[in-house]
């Protein structure tokens, strides 16, 4: 275990603590005899089985991160995270949800803090999860309000997936790693738009994606994102699985030739710099 600095540690659970009370919740680790309800939770968020309670009971027995978000005795929010390589240093968080008509408060970040806290707690510094990279508002919380870095771009990563959420869109991820031991980012640490910066992909009538040749001279580009891609997946499942293959065919090969993705801006870009 990494040894942690003391105030470090005390201004990660002030963080939380101060997190909390702005959403209006308590965050709090679960015993065994809650894990059947945050089984329910995840269930609504997902429409379907995402852990059982055993599995639940097993991780939180086992040392794991098993949490939920309370609003006074309703649970209204779950994360849940396993050690992971190397061990001693990081947690991966496998799966984080607010239920429905609670998004948008601060819920899921009180989660990720109280997380972040936990971690510090017992020597980790280091968090890694997935997300959807098509998700505009997940890839701003996880790089402006968090400062989590690219660390990987992961294809079709959990195969076919039915869950009611992702059922027939791919499973393409990113997979974030989010430093523990620095302070959270100011608001105005990334960038808020993509003005002047080349697309090379493009949000263009009727939703479509745009692909655009990569500049030449270009050493910065952005790739547009559309405003909402779940209800577009609910209107037009078809133009929302392009998306799927317009992004990984835009992103994929430049990260491959080097390029690091350094930015989400509030506008619904990712900023791209070569190196």
């Amino acid at each position: 275990m990494n040894a942690v600095d003391t105030q470090v540690l005390a201004d990660a659970w002030k963080d939380a603590d101060e997190s909390a009370v702005r959403a209006g919740v308590v965050v709090r680790t679960l015993h065994p005899a809650q894990c059947p309800e945050a089984e329910r939770v995840l269930d609504e968020i997902w429409g379907a089985t995402v852990l059982t309670a055993p599995a639940l009971v097993a991780l939180e027995h086992a040392g794991s991160y098993v949490a939920a978000a309370f609003e006074g005795e309703t649970m209204v929010g779950v994360c849940v995270g396993f050690l992971a390589q190397p061990l001693g240093e990081a947690l991966h968080s496998h799966v984080a949800g607010v239920v429905s008509g609670t998004a948008g408060r601060g819920i899921g970040t009180a989660m990720k803090l109280h997380q972040r806290a936990w971690c510090l707690d017992r020597g980790l510094t280091r968090i890694t999860w997935t997300y959807d990279p098509l998700v505009a508002r997940n890839a701003a919380f996880n790089m402006r309000r968090l400062g989590a870095g690219l660390a990987d771009y992961l294809v079709d990563f959990y195969g076919e997936m039915v869950d009611g959420v992702n059922a027939g869109q791919g499973s393409d991820r990113i997979l974030v790693s989010w430093p523990l031991d620095v302070p959270l980012p100011s608001a105005d640490s990334q960038p808020a738009s993509a003005e002047g910066v080349p697309e090379v992909l493009s949000v263009g009538p009727d939703d479509l994606p745009v692909v655009a040749p990569l500049p030449a001279a270009a050493s910065s580009v952005s790739a547009a994102l559309p405003a909402d891609i779940e209800g577009l997946r609910r209107r037009d499942p078809a133009t929302a699985a392009l998306w799927r293959v317009a992004l990984r065919d835009t992103l994929v090969p430049l990260l491959d030739a080097g390029w690091r993705l350094v930015a989400a801006t509030r506008d619904g870009h990712y900023l791209l710099e070569k190196p």
